[in-house]
């Protein structure tokens, strides 16, 4: 790796930063112009009109940086899978903005989804189109599976980005995380093009993060993703993934972008079997997702935050280095859906998860309480 490309990297996280943080600045009134909020209504707990601009002040980031570094470099016109990109990132952005306000049918939200994800798979050419060596030591190919099964990930992750948005920076937490480590994998590989672009998606999810975000100087957050924001940042988690893992120049085992994405992956296809098993709709909305349940076990929304990212972080640190220790692409995936069994069992019983939970606030309490009183004896 050459030393210039850290400089790069850290150039365009910066600049994608400051243009989302004045995006933010910018659209925050401009929403209560035009009534772009979240209203405490129904299942919803915030404490008033919240904006739900995160997505489309992070897209504005995002897309002003590619194109000014781009054509600042007097490269012409953006590569065909970035301007794929906009374009299915823009019309995710959209018709989540119409959803925030006019609340459309779920079905149609997916089907946009869907659309997004052909039109960076056939016209950008970012799709998965082998799930590594999870059966033995030959890649499974997919073949003519390949444009569907994109779709199903790709609408899938979108999805449970979306289901886990219910608390203040818990989705744009825990997709930094994600991307992080995703941007880690890439540099590992040698895919610096790749980690070049996660550092502007970083740099955007930070500065976003810094409004959605309860800060000692804050009680609330001040915007939200919105459904177009949490679309948007799912979607991107997506493609990152699927450039990651399917770049023959730069291979990583797809199996490990699953425990990369651990936390809303398992919450979203736990939750979803419990409904279906019940006899609901898997898109039914409840207050059984593991934001709602760190909630009602009393666990503070950064408290909650900071536990999923570490949780986050260690599976996808434990992961890599399984893989770096030999260990095959089957058992990272057996591994994987064992974790999703336990979590399913802890499920079932709904007071058996806050048992489990309520014990990370009181160890967290302890922790706290231990500090203070080491920080207030007298130094000897």
């Amino acid at each position: 790796m050459s030393n210039s490309i850290p400089i790069e990297i850290w150039q365009k996280f910066s600049v994608a930063s400051f243009l989302t943080l004045a995006a933010m600045f910018l659209f925050i009134p401009l929403a209560h112009r035009l009534k772009l909020l979240d209203f405490p209504v129904g299942r919803k707990d915030h404490a008033s009109p919240t904006p739900v601009i995160g997505g489309l002040a992070m897209g504005v980031g995002i897309f002003a940086t590619a194109c000014l570094f781009h054509f600042n470099l007097g490269l012409g016109f953006l590569n065909q899978d970035l301007i794929a990109f906009g374009v299915a990132s823009g019309l995710l952005i959209v018709i989540g903005q119409l959803d925030d306000r006019f609340d459309l049918p779920w079905w149609l939200r997916i089907c946009v989804q869907a659309l997004a994800a052909i039109i960076t798979a056939i016209w950008g050419g970012v799709r998965a189109e082998n799930l590594g060596s999870i059966f033995g030591d030959s890649p499974v190919s997919l073949d003519m599976w390949s444009i569907p099964f994109t779709v199903f990930a790709t609408v899938g992750v979108i999805n449970a980005l979306n289901m886990i948005d219910g608390m203040d920076g818990f989705a744009g937490s825990l997709g930094l995380t994600a991307l992080i480590m995703l941007g880690a994998a890439a540099l590992y590989s040698g895919n610096t093009r790749l980690a070049i672009d996660i550092a502007i998606l970083c740099g955007a999810v930070l500065a976003f993060l810094y409004f959605n975000l309860r800060l000692p100087w804050r009680r609330r957050a001040k915007a939200f993703l919105g459904n177009g924001g949490s679309a948007f940042l799912g979607f991107s988690i997506a493609w990152v993934a699927f450039r990651l893992t399917q770049s023959p120049g730069h291979p990583v085992t797809p199996a490990l972008a699953l425990w990369l994405v651990p936390v809303p992956l398992i919450d979203c296809l736990v939750l979803m079997t419990h409904r279906i098993r019940q006899g609901y709709s898997p898109f039914k909305p409840d207050h059984n997702h593991l934001h709602h349940l760190m909630r009602d076990a009393g666990l503070t929304p950064m408290r909650a935050v900071l536990i999923t990212c570490a949780f986050s972080f260690i599976c996808g640190v434990t992961a890599a280095s399984a893989l770096r220790a030999g260990f095959s692409d089957g058992v990272l995936l057996l591994a994987f859906l064992a974790l999703l069994v336990i979590w399913y069992w802890l499920t079932a019983r709904r007071a058996r998860a806050l048992t489990l939970l309520s014990h990370l606030r009181a160890n967290s309490k302890a922790q706290t309480s231990a500090q203070a009183t080491d920080s207030a004896r007298p130094a000897r």
